[in-house]
């Protein structure tokens, strides 16, 4: 959530940048809501002084308040009731305002509409060569027997996957694997709940703007999460963390849910994109002046993951249209993928300054002042797109698929998948 003060003192400056990421401020609206909260505090505060006023006069001169003393004092305490209730009402539509309003973005983030403004940062390995036309992964598997499409479909409905034999041990190993590489990097492992209720939500920005994205629980006001941010970041929520405890570095594993509105039609074949999948995410806590230090981190540390597993990727940084309602800043990492001829993300690595600790009220006490932390996280990273880029790249002409050497501790030691029967 942006500081309103700050809307206002620089009107015209934040209506362009939230203009660059797509989101039209109604400026009447806004400065009408915020003036009048203005006007009846102002308003509150005389009426009270002037009620203080006459409680200190009585107190002063040791008597009782005469009858029409006390009218003129009842008369000031309904008066301050109804601002009061009037400044309660406004309060609510200026935050229901603010909550549908996007964070702003770095000064070195690029202006663009949509992906074809990113820029390219680098590019990490060669691209994967084969002396045969390579496969996508839907064949491979089904080749393999590593997943099936079809009977998810059948237990579940579409969009939906059902690992079988090595493909499910596949999928295990790189969330074991990502884990332990996190954890001996530094950061505290999580096994955290899959269900959070809208408070929640709310504090990281997925409500009330992207309801249609998350599966509700009917008859509750929880929800399924569509990534581990969601409850890692609010385990701090109304929280006050001492400065010497940040930064805080936290990784867990979660199946993730996702609705996926709006996007039909769009990778529904295969395991890019689908209403169930697995992730391994990575939170930060950390002090707004360490805060950009930290996203340099913790993208260096997704990116880790990637190195060991010798997979050609390229770090994008997103420009203004491309980024997410709660980013100030975001790299995504994509990687290749041979079949498509193309890169694919399979991380967001963002920075949302003060964002989300404002709607969470997470705040940090420096030297007895208290003030808003900073938040980050990360994909580190997503395990199905891991296990399709794996595929993809580690293919053999035989039909094989090659098992990453970091991996093979997690596989049994097994060197290549040749078959696995259900």
């Amino acid at each position: 959530m942006l500081d309103s003060n700050l809307i206002y003192n620089n009107l015209d400056e934040i209506s362009f940048k939230l203009k660059s990421k797509g989101y039209a401020l109604d400026d009447k609206r806004f400065i009408s809501l915020y003036e009048n909260r203005k006007n009846i505090i102002q308003n509150v505060e005389k009426l009270k002084n002037e009620q203080n006023s006459f409680t200190k006069k009585i107190s002063k001169e040791k008597r009782k308040p005469d009858e029409n003393e006390l009218l003129e004092v009842k008369k000031l305490i309904e008066q301050i009731k109804v601002l009061d209730n009037d400044k309660k009402a406004i309060e609510e539509n200026l935050k229901s305002l603010l909550l549908d309003i996007p964070n702003l973005f770095d000064s070195d983030v690029p202006i663009g509409e949509n992906e074809s403004h990113n820029k390219v940062i680098r590019e990490v390995r060669e691209k994967t060569n084969f002396d045969f036309s390579p496969r996508n992964h839907v064949d491979i598997g089904n080749d393999l027997n590593l997943f099936s499409l079809d009977v998810a479909a059948k237990i579940t409905g579409s969009r939906f996957n059902l690992y079988t034999g090595l493909g499910a041990k596949l999928e295990r190993a790189l969330i074991n694997f990502m884990l332990d590489e996190h954890s001996s990097n530094g950061y505290k492992e999580i096994f955290p709940p899959f269900i959070c209720n809208e408070d929640s939500f709310i504090g990281t920005g997925n409500l009330p703007k992207f309801k249609e994205d998350l599966f509700k629980i009917e008859g509750t006001n929880n929800y399924l999460i569509p990534t581990a941010e969601v409850p890692l970041t609010n385990i701090f929520r109304n929280d006050v963390i001492e400065e010497s405890s940040l930064p805080i570095s936290l990784v867990a594993y979660s199946a993730c849910f996702r609705s996926e509105a709006g996007s039909y039609g769009k990778d529904v074949k295969g395991l890019i994109r689908q209403h169930q999948f697995n992730k391994v995410e990575l939170v930060k806590i950390s002090s707004p002046i360490n805060s950009k230090n930290e996203h340099e981190a913790l993208t260096n540390d997704a990116e880790r993951i990637l190195n060991k597993l010798g997979l050609p990727y390229r770090v994008v940084l997103l420009c203004s249209g491309d980024m997410s309602f709660s980013s100030y800043k975001t790299y995504d990492l994509e990687v290749w993928l041979p079949s498509e001829n193309s890169y694919r993300e399979i991380s967001s690595c963002s920075n949302f300054g003060d964002f989300q600790a404002r709607r969470s009220n997470i705040r940090f006490k420096s030297n007895n002042k208290i003030d808003y932390t900073h938040t980050l996280n990360g994909s580190g990273l997503a395990i199905g797109r891991t296990l399709v880029a794996i595929l993809e790249n580690y293919q053999q002409k035989d039909g094989s698929v090659l098992i990453p050497e970091v991996l093979r501790p997690y596989m049994n030691n097994i060197e290549s998948i040749k078959n696995s029967k259900f």
